[in-house]
């Protein structure tokens, strides 16, 4: 069973709600709401319309990420990583795509081709101080935790 409920509006005929696909699914599937085939080159990046605009509650998010699918077997993701839908975004949804992989990628109408996550978040009120508190860890960085 599922409990937040969040309004949807259709922005195109040919839009298609996400969706979760299995019970223990964490994302919902975004589909592409275009009306031909979109060719998507190597490097190139596009902003894939999804047709869809959604009112998230306040203190959430709509986080865009990638299909692990797409990233393994074509190399396209979010171009950004991960995007974020913030609450008070009432506009069109668009997955932004780049293309990592070795050779074009075709978009069809209605693909699936990015997943949709409702995260809580907190705002955060920066203190300055004159120091911080020590750590084990302290001011080593990368690598510093090793390889294995």
């Amino acid at each position: 069973m599922y409990g937040m409920k969040i309004k949807i509006i259709k922005l195109r005929p040919n839009a298609i709600l996400p969706k979760y696909q299995t019970k223990h699914s964490a994302g919902m599937d975004l589909h592409a709401a275009i009306d031909e085939p979109i060719v998507l080159k190597q490097r190139d990046i596009y902003a894939v319309p999804v047709g869809i605009a959604v009112g998230i509650p306040e203190g959430y998010e709509m986080q865009v990420r990638g299909r692990s699918g797409l990233a393994l077997k074509h190399g396209v993701a979010p171009a950004a990583g991960v995007g974020t839908i913030d609450a008070d975004f009432r506009g069109e949804i668009h997955a932004i795509l780049i293309n990592n992989g070795k050779s074009d990628f075709v978009i069809n109408p209605g693909d699936r081709i990015a997943q949709a996550i409702i995260a809580k978040y907190e705002k955060a009120v920066w203190q300055e101080v004159k120091e911080l508190n020590d750590t084990e860890r302290g001011v080593k960085g990368f690598g510093s935790t090793g390889k294995n």
